[in-house]
């Protein structure tokens, strides 16, 4: 009997999907719930279980191809299921031990006691000393050819001034002088040569084509709907890290035996964020038609890069999790992003998010709104900046801090406001815990 392979339900307002892979061939043995097939939707990649052990017995979806929810992609043949079961069931019988199996120790035993004898006779015959005299001897030879090479290479001075001015790799240069000697003109002829055209280039042309993903096309068409719809803008400001990155260091051992997870830089923002959204709602709201829906929740969204593109997995009534329950939540879902295992439903319910472009060295951003949310932070590089302390130049860690706003509901006032809340916030930690 054939069970037929169908594509499930794959989330609120997800009607198709592309198949992406077939994981099992025609013909192929599989198991109940192994997965068969991988479907790739506008948010994440699904994975079809098989509905029965056997064998799958016909793909009528090939890969590339787009299907609804519902349609059928294949069959699994069961019939030989049973036969299978009935046939390792004989496999798996052992008969029980004869009695003259006991008899063999004892001819072990004689054997034993005999091969003493031979070994004693042979001890006082085995000349191997030579051998392992000679060893050492080829290896230190061997080892001494590198060193007295390495000592012959003569490089005249304005050769090495120049190598070192230009950051050139002697080892690399031969010499065209007397006794083989670098000079300049050997350093010159190196840097002028010609570097050999690009692999890629090689092996794949001068241009490719390749088919965008559904999830790229999915990031493409939402972030131009954001530029299109929303009238957004960007206010700045910067953040000393000192007193954060003080508790970091200092605490971080005891938090990591404490809680098993690293104490990091988001949970600090995370709670700061939360404080600014309390007081200016209007950051956490949405425009749906011609109404304003205030969220009395906070569902943080954490942009985390992937191999496949960007993903924004959502974090929940944060406004109810400790530092350590921020911290395990993000390495979980950081995690299952990376394993292309996240879920629509950790995609959904956002109401504000925060992306970390620092973490690729970036100095300073505009980040696009993530639709239907009115606002997002974008976290930058720490850098170490001469500022104005007391009356005094010091050199503290300074990060830029950037906030995209929707300015159809966020007046500039609170957009202000709430980046100058996370600031303090940032620079007085204390500050997170009193929820002040």
């Amino acid at each position: 009997m054939a069970e037929k392979i169908t594509v499930p339900t794959l989330g609120e307002s997800v009607t198709e999907a592309t198949v992406s892979k077939w994981l099992k061939s025609q013909g192929e043995k599989v198991s109940a719930d192994e997965p068969l097939v991988e479907l790739e939707t506008d948010k994440v990649n699904v994975e079809v279980p098989s509905p029965t052990s056997g064998i799958l017995g016909s793909i009528v979806v090939k890969e590339g191809e787009t299907v609804n929810v519902g349609s059928l992609l294949g069959t699994v043949d069961n019939s030989l299921a049973g036969e299978e079961k009935e046939v390792n069931d004989n496999n798996n019988y052992s008969p029980p031990k004869k009695i003259e199996d006991n008899k063999q120790p004892k001819i072990f035993e004689e054997e034993k006691t005999a091969k003493p004898k031979k070994i004693k006779s042979n001890r006082i015959e085995e000349p191997t000393l030579k051998l392992e005299d000679e060893e050492p001897l080829i290896l230190n030879e061997v080892h001494e050819e590198p060193v007295a090479h390495k000592i012959e290479k003569k490089i005249s001075p304005a050769a090495r001034k120049m190598a070192i001015e230009s950051d050139v790799d002697l080892s690399r240069v031969e010499g065209s002088g007397k006794n083989g000697i670098v000079l300049k003109e050997d350093i010159m002829a190196l840097m002028g040569s010609k570097p050999a055209p690009s692999e890629r280039k090689i092996n794949h042309g001068p241009e490719e084509r390749v088919k965008m993903t559904r999830l790229r096309l999915t990031i493409a068409k939402r972030l131009k709907e954001a530029q299109e719809n929303a009238a957004m803008l960007t206010t700045f400001n910067e953040v000393d890290m000192s007193e954060v990155m003080s508790m970091k260091s200092n605490y971080k051992e005891e938090f990591q035996k404490k809680y098993g997870v690293k104490l990091g830089f988001m949970s600090f923002f995370v709670k700061a964020c939360v404080i600014g959204l309390k007081n200016y709602p209007a950051i956490n709201a949405e425009i749906q038609g011609e109404e304003i829906v205030y969220k009395n929740y906070y569902n943080i969204s954490i942009a985390v890069g992937t191999d496949r593109g960007l993903v924004v997995p959502v974090l929940r009534e944060t406004d109810e999790m400790s530092f350590a329950d921020i911290e395990k939540n993000i390495n979980t879902l950081g995690q299952k992003a990376r394993d292309g295992k996240i879920t629509i439903e950790d995609l959904q319910g956002g109401t504000f998010t925060i992306t970390n472009g620092g973490i690729y060295g970036s100095m300073l951003s505009t980040p696009i709104l993530n639709p239907p949310q009115s606002a997002v932070l974008g976290m930058h590089n720490i850098i170490e900046r001469p500022v104005v302390v007391d009356g005094k130049v010091e050199v503290r860690p300074i990060m830029y801090l950037a906030l995209s706003y929707d300015h159809r509901i966020i007046d500039g006032k609170e957009a202000v406001s709430f980046l100058k809340i996370v600031k303090e916030s940032l620079e007085q930690p204390k500050r997170l815990f009193l929820n002040i």
